[in-house]
Formats: C-alpha cells, structure tokens, sequence
C-alpha cells in the first residue's frame, strides 16, 4: 500500500492571505526606520501597489523597504525591475529590519490581536483541509516567524502541525526538506509553495530530487511563473484541486 505523502506547506500565499497585514506592518515598521514617515498610513493605493508586488517579496521584512518605496513615488513597474537592487541599497542591515518588523507586528497583536488576525485570513476551504490531514504529516516550511504562524491557526481552530519551521530556525527551506526527507524516508515529501524560485532552487538541487513540487495558482505568483512552473515540470494545481 502506497504510503500517505508528507506536506511540507508554505503559510503566506497557501494558507494564508496575508498580503493586507504585511503591508500593513511593513508601513507602521517602516515609521521606526525612516523619521518622516511618523504619524502617517498607508492609503489604499499603496495597499493595492503592494499587492501586485507581493510576488516579489521572499521574507516579510522586505515589505518595510516596499512600502518606503511606495511611500516615496516609486512606481510599481520601478520596483519590480530593480527590486534586488533597491533590498541590497536599503536592507544593508537585515538584522535590525527583520527584528522591527517582528516587534511591530508583536505590538499590533498585543494591542489589536482580533484586528491583526481580521487582517490574516486562511483561503477559503483551507482551514478544513489542514484539520483533515493527520497532525503526523505535515509542516509548516515558511520564512514567517513561528509565533505568528501559531496565532493565526490557533484563531481559526486548526491544531497545529507536527512543527513549524519558520524564520526562527535559521534554516533554508531545502535544508529543512533535507531533514524531513531524512525522518520520513519511506514517505513522499510533497512541497506545496506559491513562490517559483523556491522550487525551482528544489528542482536544482540533486538530493532533493524525490520531493514532489507543487505551485498554487491561488498564491503569490503570476501567469508567467506559472508558464515557467509547468515549462520546468512543476505540477501547478488550484484550490479545489488541493483542498480534495
């Protein structure tokens, strides 16, 4: 009997849809960093550039350089062409980003927990599937930090997976696909992710060429990643197709 796959799932962009709340916290981190942003907010325009951006975004706190970028006039199209440039002239200092960032939303949830978690919503149909699968197979593999993961599965009643590996652990995601691969032998790993160049990074990688690579349409990307996903072999699959 064909044995039952092991889920390693990305959280932003497969679970959750948290682009409203990154932005969000990514503007109010932003405040900390450059001084004539205080007492100012994001208007809806910048939440909406943000959106079409997202697939650009790899940690969460890139949205704080984002969002200052949006601040500032640069135009969308700008941004997506020199956004490596932009995260290496304005990020020098990730450590310190990424701890703002953390700390911001930190203060948001002490402050405004059910209005953060408003901000966070599972897709439709998700929480259901996660409470389906057995609590022995399958992970959370993201770059969110762990803490943030639990609060919001937590909020919508799903238990919690067997581990979250998250911003926190320090592991990139084909070490943690090692490790798991390691644990489950006999078991299919199945990679289920919304960001292309982290699969493609899987596809590339010899010992981890077992692992079953999945790309949410419903996720983070565009039609040409999802063109390319498929030109690479990489299964693309909707959300009726993952929620059966």
């Amino acid at each position: 009997m064909k044995q039952a796959p092991i889920y390693a799932l990305d959280f932003d962009g497969v679970i959750c849809d948290s682009a409203v709340e990154t932005a969000i916290t990514g503007w109010k981190a932003a405040t900390f960093v450059w001084p004539d942003m205080a007492n100012t907010v994001p208007d809806q325009s910048h939440i909406e550039s943000f959106r079409l951006l997202r697939p650009s975004l790899e940690t969460g706190y890139e949205a704080i350089i984002l969002m200052r970028l949006l601040q500032q006039g640069e135009p969308v199209e700008s941004i997506q062409a020199n956004i490596s440039s932009f995260i290496k002239e304005l990020g020098a200092d990730s450590s310190l980003l990424k701890k703002i960032f953390g700390g911001t939303r930190d203060q948001w949830i002490h402050y405004a927990r059910d209005e953060w978690i408003t901000m966070n919503p599972l897709f439709e149909g998700v929480d259901e599937k996660l409470q389906k699968l057995s609590g022995k197979n399958w992970y959370i593999v993201t770059t969110k930090q762990e803490r943030f993961v639990e609060q919001i599965l937590q909020a919508n009643q799903v238990d919690l997976p067997v581990d979250i590996y998250g911003l926190d652990r320090k592991m990139g995601k084909q070490d943690i696909l090692l490790e798991l691969i390691e644990k489950h032998g006999a078991h299919t790993i199945r990679l289920i992710e919304d960001r292309l160049p982290t699969l493609l990074g899987v596809l590339e990688n010899k010992q981890l060429s077992a692992v079953e690579l999945q790309l949410v349409d419903w996720g983070y990307n565009t039609e040409q990643d999802r063109t390319d996903a498929r030109t690479k072999g990489i299964k693309v699959i909707g959300l009726s197709e993952f929620l059966l």
